[in-house]
């Protein structure tokens, strides 16, 4: 039998968040999908979706570096911003 292909096998490899996104993740290795799970988990706690525009993230302190200094992102752009904190 072929052996099976792992799907996306680069999103679960893990990465290391920078110091800017560990304040939000944590500082231990995780895969690409588990960072974007724990930063909806941040921004739903802290109610930081924009009530009139769900698609918008307001940054709080926490978040702003992540962002490059925005004020509000789009979740399209965050994953953008996120990727550069990641080794």
């Amino acid at each position: 039998m072929p052996e099976k292909k792992k799907a996306n096998s680069g999103f679960m490899k893990p990465v290391q968040p920078d110091e800017a996104l560990a304040a939000i993740v944590g500082s231990t290795p995780l895969p690409r999908t588990e960072v974007v799970k724990k930063l909806w988990v941040y921004i739903k706690k802290h109610n930081l979706q924009d009530p009139e525009n769900k698609r918008n993230i307001n940054a709080d302190e926490k978040l702003k570096p992540v962002f490059g200094g925005k004020k509000q992102v789009n979740m399209f752009e965050m994953t953008k911003l996120v990727s550069k904190h990641l080794k």
